[in-house]
């Protein structure tokens, strides 16, 4: 059934260009945010130009917060003599939820993929580069996800970081090849934290 209304076709369209979703949901919840009364669509519209407004990245790790410096970053009680390296910011909730690594992270935003045109300047390893230099970093954790790009990645950043005499290891392979870290369950974040290897 076509709908000639814009607004609604507007609409759809919007939610169809989410992660995941097809015509048929990005439908469904048009219709429900159609059906919210003004208030709750009100709400539903301010959350996300604030989040847009007022989320910015960590001046040390990239993680994505709305102050100068994210939570892991401010806590004192965290080691500062590890790194975990990670592709995005729902990787940083993964391990967060595990409650097993205590360390410091770094969000790359992304992964090194000629085929979409991704370079290393478009990812954070310059700023990752600088912390090394400034902090007594004395591990690496290379945790991007297991795929050709993620490989590829974590071996780019192990070469730059050889020379500067910090351990450099990746996760154990406790995570399926071509999985992603946010859909892991804890016990295989952990086992793969804990099978970790140097490279």
């Amino acid at each position: 059934m076509a709908y000639n209304v814009l607004p609604l076709t507007k609409l759809i369209e919007q939610f169809e260009r989410l992660p995941g979703i097809g015509r048929k949901t990005a439908q469904r919840l048009a219709f429900y945010v159609l059906s919210l009364p003004k208030e709750k669509a009100q709400q539903f519209a301010d959350a996300i130009i604030d989040a847009h407004e007022k989320i910015k990245r960590c001046k040390t790790c990239q993680n994505l917060t709305d102050k100068e410096f994210c939570p892991v970053c401010s806590d004192d009680t965290r080691d500062k003599e590890t790194i975990c390296v990670v592709e995005t910011s729902q990787d940083v909730i993964a391990f967060e939820r595990t409650r097993e690594y205590h360390g410091q992270y770094h969000v790359l935003h992304g992964l090194i993929s000629p085929m979409d045109g991704v370079g290393p300047q478009q990812l954070t390893i310059k700023e990752l580069l600088s912390r090394l230099t400034d902090d007594h970093v004395k591990e690496v954790i290379m945790a991007t996800n297991p795929t050709v790009e993620g490989e590829a990645t974590a071996m780019y950043i192990a070469k730059l970081l050889r020379p500067m005499g910090i351990k450099v290891t990746r996760l154990a392979y406790g995570i399926p090849v071509g999985g992603n870290l946010e859909y892991a369950d804890e016990v295989t974040l952990y086992r793969a934290l804990e099978g970790r290897s140097e490279i």
